[in-house]
């Protein structure tokens, strides 16, 4: 049996169980899905989780809910980052739960984790504990966060991941419409469309959360200063990367480094 099929064992082995699993490596596992719904949660750096769709980035002290059934696939370096997953069997009709969603570790629930931190394992229904994580889950749909919309759309489009391609490995230069549609032979309403039809986003939001992206790895890899950070990614105004930065992730360039 390999991993995968061992993961898909453990997860859904108990159907009405709420099954808490600490510092799983998915890292390397092909795209899956479980019968319950997955609270993935994210300290200490960034995570990242694949869909057919979308690439969705996952910053520390924030956590993603994973319907049931929902194709996935989690990337992250274990070591660097302190993971939290609790699977919950069908519940609530809300909404919210049907969703993929990322959000902020609130206060509350954040020392909700803290009083279960020794937790693993499988919980049933008639335990304390299981009353206790049946209403941390019901606890996040009632909170009315804002979603971290942080998400690059993919595509199966060669030529668009070959533009995509080369705007990554360029993110700390200046990148224009004009100037990328020159350099692959287009015309700016061709690869204009090119990115509303394919990726639905144009070029210029394109660009803005790659170097939001780029921005927040660098905060986990480097020491470098806020104002340092904007240069490395493209930004001459420091004003215009903290404002661009707080339109995509509801912080500032310092909140968030604070946090990691």
């Amino acid at each position: 049996m390999n991993f995968l099929q061992e993961l898909n064992r453990i997860v859904d082995q108990y159907d009405d169980s709420i099954l808490v699993m600490r510092q799983q490596t998915e890292q390397r596992l092909p795209a899956h899905q479980h019968k319950k719904g997955q609270l993935l949660l994210v300290f200490g750096g960034i995570a990242y989780l694949q869909t057919h769709e979308r690439d969705y980035y996952i910053p520390s002290n924030h956590y993603i809910w994973i319907p049931q059934n929902y194709p996935h696939n989690l990337l992250y370096n274990a070591q660097d980052l302190h993971i939290i997953n609790i699977y919950f069997p069908q519940g609530s009709g809300d909404e919210f739960y049907t969703q993929l969603g990322i959000y902020p570790v609130s206060k509350l629930l954040s020392e909700m984790l803290v009083f279960s931190e020794k937790w693993q394992g499988n919980y049933f229904e008639g335990e304390w504990e299981y009353e206790f994580l049946h209403t941390l889950q019901t606890l996040l749909s009632k909170e009315k966060l804002k979603k971290f919309s942080i998400q690059l759309p993919t595509t199966e489009d060669e030529r668009l991941n070959s533009i995509t391609a080369d705007l990554r490995k360029r993110i700390s230069e200046p990148l224009t419409l004009e100037d990328t549609a020159s350099k692959f032979g287009m015309s700016v309403r061709s690869l204009t469309r090119l990115f509303q039809t394919k990726l639905h986003i144009s070029f210029v939001q394109y660009i803005k959360m790659l170097r939001v992206i780029r921005a927040m790895e660098l905060m986990k890899d480097t020491h470098l200063t806020v104002t340092e950070l904007a240069y490395e990614v493209g930004y001459s105004n420091i004003s215009a990367f903290s404002n661009t930065f707080f339109q995509l992730t509801n912080m500032r360039p310092s909140e968030f480094k604070a946090m990691l």
